[in-house]
């Protein structure tokens, strides 16, 4: 790659808002960064850090569980990068064994293409509890067993996230899994804020979409998001669509635990115009933005992470600065891959987006290349 360069009205490097500003790129990672000489041209704009998404089940009408191939892995990453996804973690939902092989396999080949943004794999499942399963297949439920922790511990296929119930996975199933490098994220449980506890001194570091799916805070029973807004060392994700939480939940969350992320949980009508798919023996409807089964469960979301931020800031309240780090500093931290992503500092790798005064995006790049 040549060396190159962009000059933004204004540069967001993950800290402070800088005007007019001059990238240098240089074999995909920023060279330096300086004030925009005269000579240059402007983009119109605020260019950010890329944002990264640690929970997308499907996109642009296509389901990771339903074809677990690199042909899909393509497709969904397009979809989600029309919305300043730049890196993502595809993630399969509860399901059989040959299929958690299938997609690892995929991964495998296509993490080996940088323009796919794809940073590893999280398996949602399927040792999680039948109580808080959700849309889940309970048939696919189960202990864990030496064959998964094979799949878990493979090291071509990027960062791992597991999510895992911890009155299913015990403490030192999770120290086993950590000791191989998997990162654990507790939910679809209903484990007891001891039970979640003992998981995190075991060295889990995350949640899985604080609230859904999980035992609630309650007077005399905190549960599992009593520990996960007590333990501000962790990590949670929230889907912020206005559906799944209530904005005065975020807002609460935010205030007790600075690590939160923003995760879509997307399905397949993310950038695409699907109305409905299947999801096992299952038919998700959507609805405005709301995707339910036929007994009006949540199935996923239909939300893309440039909405997130934008939510961030008109239903939460945030500032912008702390709105786009939810979607790309904090999900870099949680991930082990700050030193790479998350910000627009010197050394780091150029996967950026710029944004119009709406925060809708009108540019993507990976690795200094524009997808354009």
């Amino acid at each position: 790659m040549t060396e190159q360069t962009i000059s933004v009205e204004t540069l967001f490097d993950g800290e402070k808002f800088r005007q007019y500003q001059t990238i240098y790129l240089d074999n995909g990672r920023i060279k330096a960064i300086d004030k925009t000489p005269s000579v240059l041209p402007t983009l119109s704009g605020i260019l950010v850090p890329g944002y990264i998404d640690t929970q997308v089940n499907g996109g642009g009408g296509k389901l990771f569980n339903h074809s677990p191939d690199v042909e899909t892995l393509k497709i969904i990453a397009k979809a989600h990068q029309q919305f300043g996804t730049t890196g993502w973690l595809p993630t399969l939902v509860t399901d059989s064994l040959e299929k958690m092989q299938q997609a690892a396999d995929a991964i495998a080949l296509a993490i080996q293409d940088p323009s796919l943004g794809i940073l590893g794999i999280h398996f949602e499942g399927p040792h999680l509890s039948s109580e808080k399963k959700g849309v889940h297949s309970e048939s696919f439920i189960r202990k864990l067993s030496k064959a998964e922790m094979s799949i878990f511990a493979r090291k071509d296929i990027g960062k791992v996230v597991v999510t895992v119930a911890p009155e299913v996975v015990s403490a030192v199933e999770v120290k086993s899994l950590t000791d191989l490098g998997v990162i654990v994220s507790l939910g679809h449980s209903n484990a007891t804020i001891e039970q979640t506890n003992e998981a995190l001194n075991a060295g889990a570091t995350g949640f899985t979409h604080l609230f859904n799916a999980m035992s609630p805070f309650e007077s005399r029973k905190p549960g599992m998001v009593g520990a996960a807004l007590l333990n501000e060392a962790s990590f949670a994700g929230v889907i912020l669509d206005g559906i799944h939480v209530h904005p005065e939940s975020v807002k609460l969350a935010i205030k007790s635990k600075p690590n939160m992320m923003l995760v879509t949980d997307a399905m397949p009508p993310v950038g695409s115009n699907e109305e409905s798919f299947e999801f096992f023996n299952e038919t998700i409807v959507k609805n405005g933005s709301k995707l339910t089964d036929r007994e009006g469960r949540l199935a996923g979301s239909a939300l893309d992470m440039a909405q997130a931020v934008q939510n961030a800031e008109k239903l939460v309240g945030l500032g912008l600065a702390q709105a786009i780090s939810l979607a790309s500093h904090n999900p870099a931290r949680f991930l082990g891959l700050s030193r790479d992503y998350g910000s627009l500092k010197v050394g780091q790798k150029a996967n950026m987006s710029l944004l119009n005064n709406k925060r809708e995006v009108q540019k993507v790049w990976i690795n200094g290349t524009n997808l354009d």
